[in-house]
């Protein structure tokens, strides 16, 4: 009896033990176990969807590892230090991104990296998905709220700036991401429901606008393969094509790893990057995408704790802006796989291969728990 209650109480003791060196080092236990059972599932399917690369699955656990790094770093700053400091990261993103706009490199069509051979290769724009929420959360923080007509002039301003200058590489759908991450921050802060409305009706103008002067004729041609894939099945249509195949082919169950024939057989472009979900779908069938899915709802719904515990403006105009931009990108990523959106170029995450996208949502979430583990010291001071 006594040995039962002495080995019950050594169990709490580790417990006990284990959560307070996660306090200790600022890391969120929930945020941390989500991201590593999504890490260890994404090496997973890019085995297969890569057609068991060794050298893709080493990179992107390099920059897992490198991402993880950068998270617990950033969760050790308190967040109204990392708020003095925004500033500085919005100025250094839009310098980036002008370099990139000058002297770029260039890949499939694209000049969206800046490229220092033997040392880095990097893509700017995915930065300013944090810098620019950040940025209006700092400036908004300072500001009565609702904010005011000239605060919503100059947080559209500082938006707009980086969105243009994405939108010239060409990366439409970044800029759109950058864009939804600054306008969140706006709708957190109480915009008024009249000005909402207003943009809401200016949406179809902007819409025609961006179409005869802004995109180009490849953005143009994902817009009507959309509306009529089958138009042209062998051509613009068969991306969306194989890819709705390959979800439905698999079933409930799926055919099982390394037994999906879209990806396998190369029915199904870049299976590695944009449309990997389709190959989830394909091999792991409903099951594995609910379950993919039910990860993703777990960290929106800690992300929407987070913000609503969080003790300062800033932190809480940051956290409820980085949780819902989250959601977009997985948003807008599994309804382009499925047909339910244009095809515009966005990984779905943490599962797509790619170095940039990852260290910068894994830094998104050191800051989500810089602002949920400094809570408390915060309400001391």
């Amino acid at each position: 009896m006594n040995s039962n209650f002495d080995r019950t109480l050594s169990n709490e003791d580790v417990l006990r033990r284990r959560s307070s060196l996660l306090q200790r080092l600022h890391i969120d236990g929930v945020l941390l176990l989500l991201l590593l059972v999504l890490a260890a599932g994404s090496l997973f399917v890019l085995y297969s969807a890569s057609g068991r690369n060794w050298d893709l699955l080493i990179k992107q656990a390099t920059s897992f590892a490198i991402g993880l790094a950068g998270m617990i770093v950033i969760a050790q700053f308190e967040p109204r230090f990392l708020a003095r400091w925004v500033p500085v990261g919005y100025l250094i993103g839009v310098g980036l991104l002008v370099v990139v706009d000058v002297m770029g490199h260039n890949a499939m069509g694209a000049t969206r990296w800046i490229n220092i051979p033997g040392v880095i290769r990097f893509q700017p724009a995915e930065f300013m998905k944090i810098l620019m929420p950040a940025t209006i959360a700092w400036y908004l923080a300072k500001r009565s709220l609702p904010p005011r007509l000239k605060h919503v002039a100059v947080s559209l301003g500082l938006i707009l700036v980086p969105f243009v200058l994405v939108v010239r590489q060409p990366d439409l759908g970044t800029a759109l991401l950058i864009l939804a991450s600054g306008m969140f921050v706006l709708f957190i802060a109480g915009l008024q429901w009249r000005w909402i409305i207003g943009a809401a009706a200016a949406v179809v103008p902007v819409a025609v606008g961006m179409w005869f002067f802004v995109m180009h004729e490849y953005q143009k041609q994902r817009v009507l393969t959309f509306l009529d894939p089958e138009s042209d099945p062998l051509g613009s249509g068969w991306n969306i094509i194989q890819s709705k195949a390959a979800i439905g082919s698999g079933g409930v169950f799926g055919k099982g790893w390394l037994l999906g024939t879209q990806s396998h057989l190369d029915f199904l472009p870049e299976s590695h990057t944009d449309f990997i979900i389709a190959v989830l779908g394909e091999e792991f069938g409903l099951v594995g995408i609910c379950l993919l899915l039910l990860m993703y709802l777990l960290l929106i719904g800690r992300g929407l704790v987070i913000t609503v515990q969080a003790q300062t403006l800033f932190g809480k105009l940051l956290a409820g802006a980085l949780t819902m931009t989250f959601f977009v990108y997985v948003f807008v990523n599994i309804g382009m796989v499925s047909g339910l959106l244009p095809v515009v170029g966005v990984p779905l995450p943490f599962i797509s291969y790619g170095g940039t996208h990852l260290v910068t949502l894994l830094s998104g979430f050191g800051l989500l728990m810089a602002i949920h583990t400094h809570r408390k010291w915060i309400a001391q001071v």
